[in-house]
C-alpha cells in the first residue's frame, strides 16, 4: 500500500518542485557532502526557487556543527537572500578514521558518544533553533533534516550501532517537538525527519552490504525531493523515507 506521501515513477529524472512559491529561497546545510551536493543541483536544475543557498564547512560563509556562531551567520545569510522556502539539512555523522559504528555495548565510549549526539543531534537542533523563526509565516515553507531508519526504536531488531541509532533517535524528537512549537507561528510550514535510504556515499560504503537497495546521490536526491514536493501541512512532525512512508519512531 502506498504511503500517505508516496510518489510515482523515477523523480531523480526531474522534480518540478512547484508546491513552492517561485520567489522563494532554498537552502542545503551539508553542501559537500555526497547527498548534500546532489540536493542543491537537483533543486537549482529546477529552476523554481529564486535562490539556492550552498552551507558547508568550505563555503562562504562556512558552517561548522560544533559552533553555533557559524549556523547562526548562515542562517542569516540565507534569510537575507529572500524568503525560505525549503530549508534541508543533509548533515550527518556515522564513521571516520577516529570512529566506528559500535557492535557491542564493550565498545561505548563517553567521547564517541559525545562526538556523536553533538553531530547527528545538537548541531541539527541549532540550525532548527536559527531557521525555523525565518521561515515565513503563511504559505509552504519546509525544513528537513536527513535522519536514518536505524533511529527508529520500534525498527531496531538487530541492536548495535549504539551511539549512531541513540542520536539519530534524539534528532527524531527534536524535530517533533519543533515541529509542535513551528505550527504554532507558521500553520503552513512544516518540520519533518527524512530517511533517504541507502545511498552510494562514503559514509554508508563500508557498510552497503548485500541484498541493501542502494541509490546514487542523484537518485536519492530526486526521492527526498519529489517526498517534499508532495508534503501537505499534515506531514508536519513527521518522519518518513525516501518513498514517502511513516517510518515509526
Amino acid at each position: 500500500m502506498k504511503g500517505q506521501f508516496e510518489t510515482e515513477g523515477t523523480p531523480a529524472a526531474g522534480v518540478d518542485l512547484g508546491s513552492f512559491s517561485q520567489a522563494g529561497v532554498a537552502v542545503v546545510f551539508g553542501a559537500s557532502g555526497g547527498v548534500g551536493s546532489a540536493l542543491v543541483e537537483a533543486i537549482t536544475a529546477s529552476e523554481h526557487f529564486k535562490h539556492v543557498v550552498s552551507l558547508s564547512r568550505s563555503t562562504s560563509p562556512s558552517i561548522d556543527l560544533l559552533d553555533e556562531g557559524s549556523l547562526a551567520r548562515a542562517a542569516a545569510f540565507a534569510a537575507d537572500q529572500g524568503e525560505l522556502r525549503l530549508v534541508i539539512d543533509a548533515t550527518g555523522f556515522l564513521h571516520d578514521e577516529r570512529q566506528e559504528p559500535e557492535k557491542s555495548w564493550r565498545q561505548l565510549d563517553m567521547t564517541n558518544l559525545a562526538r556523536a549526539f553533538a553531530l547527528n543531534a545538537i548541531g541539527p537542533a541549532l540550525v532548527m533553533k536559527h531557521v525555523l523563526p525565518r521561515l515565513p509565516r503563511l504559505g509552504k515553507a519546509v525544513f528537513a533534516t536527513l535522519s536514518a531508519r536505524v533511529g527508529s526504536i520500534d525498527d531496531n531488531r538487530l541492536g548495535g550501532w549504539y551511539s549512531y541509532r541513540a542520536s539519530k533517535a534524539a534528532l527524531n524528537q527534536l524535530v517533533r517537538t519543533a515541529a509542535i512549537e513551528l505550527k504554532r507561528r507558521s500553520p503552513d510550514a512544516l518540520c519533518t525527519a527524512l530517511h533517504p535510504g541507502t545511498v552510494a556515499t562514503a559514509l554508508s560504503a563500508p557498510f552497503a552490504t548485500t541484498g541493501l537497495e542502494v541509490h546514487s546521490p542523484a537518485v536519492a536526491a530526486g526521492h527526498l525531493l519529489a517526498v517534499i514536493d508532495r508534503f501537505t501541512a499534515e506531514a508536519n512532525g513527521g518522519f518518513f523515507d525516501w518513498r514517502g512512508h511513516p517510518v515509526p519512531w
